[in-house]
Parts: C-alpha cells; structure tokens; sequence
C-alpha cells in the first residue's frame, strides 16, 4: 500500500512545474491522467532528444502517468472533462493565466460541483496583481527573483543550470496537495491552491534578503565560492581537478594549516586568523593554497582533507554522478520503462522504507486515451467519432 493508493488527479500540465508536482504524486501511489493536446501533446516533450530519441525533461517529469489526448477547446471535450472530474480528488493545472476559467475548469466553478475537489493552480506571478498575465519562464523569474543577482561572478551573472524556478514552484504544490488531502480528512471539503514560480523562488532567496534588509549591500558575487566565508569553494588540485573544500570557522583553519597546508605557523598569521580578514584577503590566501594544492592530486587533496576532519566534495561532471559510489552502494537507481525502451531513475529521496515508491513507464502521447475513455463509458464507435474529429 502507497500513501496516495486511492486518490486520482487530473492534470493540464506542461513544460516543468506542474509536471514535476504531479510526478511526485503519482511515486506515492496517485493516479494522474494527463491531459495533453492531440498530435502535440505537452510542449516539453520536444525540447531535445537526448534520451534514445526522446526529451530529457520530459522523461524526468512525466513517469507512472497515463496520457489522456484531448483539444479541450473541442466542443466535446467538456462533458469528458466532467466525466473525469466527477469522481477525482485533484485538479493541478499551469495553463496560461485565465485559461482555466474560460475553460470554466476555475476552482469557483468546480467547487459547487465537487466540493470535495482540490484545485492547484501554478502560475509564473500568481492569480492576481499587476504582472498576473506576464509570460514566465524558468530564467524569467530567476532573473526577477534576485536570484540571477546574487549568483554567477562579478560582472558575469549566471543562471542556475537546472530549472530551480520550475523545481521550487513544483515542490511547493506537492506538498500543498499533501496538505490540503489531509486538511479535506478533516473538514470533507476540497479547495484552492494558488502557487506563484516567483513566490516559491523568493522564499528560497530568504537569507540574501535578510542579508541585505534595510538597504545594505547584497551579498558579493563569488562564482562557485561562498559569498561571505572563506576559504570555501573549489580549488585546482595539480592533476587538473578541482576539490570543493568548505571551512566553517577558526578552529576548522587551524586543522586546515596543520594538517592540509602543512603550515602550522599559517594559523597564527593576523592576515589570516579570523573568517573576515581571510574572506578580505581571498586572492592572497587562494594563491598560498593553490601552491600546496599544485603538488597534489585532487585524491590527494581530498585523503588530507578527510584526515583533518574538513569538509569537502568532488567538482563531478554528470558521468560521474551516474557513477557515484554512493548511490550505487545506497542502491539507488531503478529502471523504468519509456517508448523507447528502459532507462534508470532516481529513486524518490526520502521515502519511507513501508512502502515501494511508484515507478512506472513514461508515457507515450495519448497511450491511455482509449482504455480512460473505455472506462467513461465510450464505446468503440463513439471513440471512433471523436478520433475523426480531431478532439482526441
């Protein structure tokens, strides 16, 4: 038995957000059914080919779904949307703002109906105030987050390299969802859920907002490095690799000059001895390290940096973290099956141990589109009819 065995979510998802919300329902047992546009179907599923032919964010996003191809601007697509909401427990949509409602699938309309249905909407900015209807992006809203401000080197900002904005915004309806099944346990009635990409990336901006409240200047741009300690980040070690090292206090740096540096007397230097004065002095102190490290592999590096109790981390490529030791001896990956045949999946972080987190295929455009509407009750010939009139 899953936590969600049971609940059903019908979804007008495409691209990251929504996708990867529901995603995380259906690991734990929900049945989603993803509405994607005939012949097209959700956008993100052409974005590259870079999985035996298919997208990459796609087949991250869309696993242990069923495809359900419906033009929900057909005239016969209201009475099947009905159909599918009578007897589900979520709704999670991240159309175009305002789209859901013309579509009359807005939570005031649907309440009535379905009390007990919960309704999640995702948008770039939210359901109201002036940028309501501004077109959002991932990097759109990384940049109009701060994020963008705060990160990359000085006088080269950098994106993250994944879709945080979309991951945030994602996360954040998952565990509303959560909440709001069991806040309906409690009182029998669903609701709205309005989640923001720029709210949910502002939230995890909290520390470089507090850092410069009341107008005091941001934290600095410091690359891979840390803003405000040091030394902390990575290093070239002189086999070409780089070893990311972090030292949290003084005590660390005294370790640090005894037992990595091999320069007891370091320890004690003025220009050094505090956080503020070895952070204001970085390119001075870099160079003494990098000298040391020049000699050492980056194994080398990492075995003395363990020796001493400092924490660090290897600068990974993707290769190496399909590979990761750690994974693999936590057994890890599963595989599931796509369109294109079988690929390895994470499993879910932090699932608990009393159940097997769901893992099914990726599905191919409209794979379900007959057995759900079987299940409405159309026959062959109705099916038929819909098929020749391109609402499916």
């Amino acid at each position: 038995m899953r936590p969600l065995d049971g609940i059903k979510v019908v979804t007008l998802e495409h691209a990251i957000a929504a996708p990867f919300c529901t995603r995380q329902l259906a690991d734990l047992g929900a049945r989603v059914i993803k509405i994607e546009r005939p012949g097209v179907g959700d956008f993100a599923r052409g974005y590259d080919e870079r999985v035996h032919g298919l997208a990459s964010h796609f087949v991250w996003t869309n696993r242990s779904k069923e495809s359900l191809s419906l033009d929900v601007k057909h005239e016969a697509a209201a009475s099947i949307l009905e159909m599918l909401l009578a007897d589900a427990d979520v709704l999670v949509q991240n159309l175009a703002p305002g789209a859901a409602a013309r579509l009359g699938l807005g939570y005031e309309d649907l309440s009535e109906r379905y009390p007990k249905l919960i309704v999640c909407d995702i948008s770039g900015y939210g359901d109201d105030g002036p940028y309501r209807d501004r077109k959002a992006y991932d990097l759109l809203i990384q940049s109009e987050s701060g994020f963008l401000s705060i990160t990359g080197s000085p006088g080269e900002p950098a994106k993250a390299g994944c879709s945080i904005a979309d991951i945030a915004a994602g996360m954040y309806a998952y565990s509303n969802v959560l909440s709001a099944l069991l806040m309906r346990g409690r009182t029998g009635r669903g609701c709205r859920i309005d989640v923001s990409m720029l709210e949910s990336m502002v939230e995890w901006m909290g520390f470089p907002l507090y850092y410069a409240i009341d107008g005091q200047s941001p934290p600095p741009l410091a690359g891979a490095s840390h803003a405000t300690i040091y030394p902390y980040g990575p290093f070239p070690a002189g086999d070409g690799k780089s070893v990311m090292l972090g030292l949290q206090n003084d005590r660390e740096w005294k370790l640090f000059c005894e037992h990595v540096l091999l320069q007891p007397e370091l320890a004690a230097d003025e220009r050094f001895a505090v956080n503020s004065q070895r952070s204001a002095r970085r390119a001075e102190l870099r160079e003494l390290i990098v000298a040391v490290f020049a000699k050492l592999s980056a194994a080398q590096v990492i075995e003395r940096l363990d020796r001493a109790g400092i924490a660090n981390a290897q600068m990974n490529t993707m290769a190496d973290v399909w590979a990761h030791p750690q994974l693999q001896a936590r057994e890890r990956w599963r595989e599931v099956q796509t369109p294109a045949g079988a690929i390895p999946a994470l499993l879910p972080p932090g699932a608990p141990g009393a159940f097997d987190a769901r893992m099914d295929a990726v599905p191919a455009l409209g794979q379900h589109t007959e057995s759900i509407l079987r299940e409405l009750g159309f026959d062959a010939a109705r099916i038929g009819a819909l098929r020749e009139a391109g609402a499916i």
